[in-house]
């Protein structure tokens, strides 16, 4: 069965999957969504005999349904090979009673690389099974870790180009120093003064920008997004909650139809929208539980069914998840609104004029697989030195986040359900947040002899990724206002 896109703020026509990989936002500013959920048609039992690529091309086979088996394949066969460390792509660790799934094997040590590893190959096969001349310019915000993976995977591919902005003062050290030392003749970065939700505004209102469409197509250009409002972006993360599920299922820790809870340390709420999605194609999923830092506009909106951005953003030592405006949250509520795409454009028409939306009770009902919880900076650096100092095991202050939440929620409700926290970075991207949280001996040391002292510390090589930044020359220095980036967009395509 051909499963189509549609807006979630309009009933117009629905498109392919490989029209909504290459397009990325619908025309109306809505995201796309899949017209039903697809289900699995092979067993989670058989799945379990599998190992990533293979579970890959069950899951992506049944959501991009134009994209013949070769085409797919291919793709998968390309994303998922050498560039990761470990030959399971995305391993279980287990840990004080708790697994954690590992997402942070890939060329860049955080968990987009999961999904954009594989995204430049699904759109260059969507442009030539469109008979797209244009180029493809992929033009992409981030909070830290989709910037440098967007970039690794877009540099140097044939018929795109990528631009990437990023609050300049809002990352990590290391997450920076990532995003500026980018080799490739088709990559740009540019930090702008402002904060992500200003970045990720300002990219959705060029993604809207009618006139700026026709400018650009005169010169043979087009937009797509590398950030997760493109459903070829969050199909591949559907991918690795059915793969940990399975794993579990391997290895004998829960029987078939047994239920797991997925913890997500969540900001964008594409990762956890991913787990949802995986739910609803038949893995039993009990709790799907969204974990917030300080700025926990989403563990509010579970817990009063008002979403409010109208509040103070804070700057953490987890800056992938400091985002006001969690985007892709309008994809859960279109589909709790009952796919109603009215009601789904007055909320967003609401949010965008004053900064806020209520959902009704009926609504709220509908996410009751959902649960917020939110931990604090304090928390935060508590739960990795507590792990560290029972296990050994050292996480980065995402997975922190995650891990802080779920033992509070256990704490709680005593639910002993086995549960999959989603590890999103490797600790070395955020060497002195975790390294000071371990012992504040380390405070005030230089970021490279941090991470020389987390290898030693930890037991584990320091990732190539951070190795070839340590002497990499800056390639990137463009600063813009916020008010600036379309000129700054401009300049750079030479429109």
């Amino acid at each position: 069965m051909e499963v189509m896109y549609q807006s979630t703020r309009s009933t117009g026509k629905k498109v392919t999957a490989s029209q909504a990989i290459l397009k990325g936002l619908a025309d109306d500013g809505g995201l796309f969504v899949p017209d039903a959920i697809p289900q699995l048609d092979v067993s989670l039992d058989e799945i379990a005999k599998m190992n990533y690529q293979e579970t890959a091309y069950q899951v992506m086979k049944q959501f991009f349904t134009d994209f013949t088996q070769e085409e797919l394949e291919k793709c998968i066969e390309r994303a998922y090979d050498a560039k990761f460390d470990t030959k399971e792509i995305a391993p279980l660790v287990e840990k004080d009673g708790v697994y954690y799934l590992e997402l942070f094997h890939g060329a860049t040590i955080a968990f987009k690389d999961m999904a954009l590893s594989i995204l430049p190959h699904l759109l260059t096969t969507s442009a030539k099974k469109n008979h797209i001349t244009n180029q493809i310019v992929i033009l992409t915000a981030t909070s830290g870790d989709t910037g440098k993976a967007a970039l690794a995977g877009f540099a140097d591919v044939e018929g795109t180009s990528i631009i990437v902005f990023y609050p300049k003062n809002g990352v990590s050290a290391i997450q920076e120093r990532q995003m500026v030392t980018q080799k490739g003749a088709n990559t740009k970065v540019v930090g702008i003064t402002g904060n992500f939700d200003d970045a990720q505004s300002g990219v959705k209102a060029m993604f809207n920008n009618k006139e700026l469409a026709k400018a650009m197509n005169a010169k043979g250009y087009q937009f797509s997004s590398a950030n997760s409002i493109n459903i070829g972006r969050l199909v591949p993360q559907v991918v690795y909650y059915v793969y940990s599920y399975t794993r579990l299922l391997a290895q004998g820790v829960v029987k078939e139809g047994e239920q797991v809870n997925f913890v997500v340390p969540t900001g964008n709420f594409g990762n956890i929208l991913a787990a949802f999605y995986a739910k609803n194609m038949g893995v039993p999923v009990g709790k799907l539980i969204c974990a917030s830092n300080d700025n926990k506009v989403l563990y509010d909106f579970f817990e009063t069914g008002v979403y409010d951005k109208n509040r103070e953003f804070i700057l953490t030592t987890s800056p992938s998840m400091d985002i006001l405006i969690s985007s892709n949250l309008e994809r859960l509520i279109y589909k709790i609104a009952g796919e109603d795409a009215k009601a789904t454009a007055d909320m967003m028409a609401a949010l965008a004029k004053d900064g806020k939306y209520s959902i009704t009770d009926a609504m709220k009902e509908q996410m009751k697989d959902f649960i917020g919880g939110w931990a604090s900076e304090e928390k935060t650096a508590s739960e990795i030195k507590r792990v560290y100092d029972k296990t050994g095991y050292v996480m980065d202050t995402h997975t922190a986040v995650a891990s802080a939440v779920y033992h509070d929620y256990k704490e709680k409700t005593g639910d002993q359900t086995k549960t999959v926290i989603a590890s999103t970075a490797s600790p070395y991207k955020f060497a002195t947040s975790v390294m000071t949280a371990i012992d504040n001996k380390y405070e005030g040391m230089d970021d490279f002899a941090l991470i020389d002292e987390l290898s030693k510390t930890s037991g584990t090589t320091i990732p190539k990724a951070v190795e070839e930044i340590r002497t990499a020359p800056v390639l990137h220095d463009t600063v813009c206002e916020t008010a600036d980036m379309q000129k700054t967009v401009e300049e750079i395509l030479g429109l």
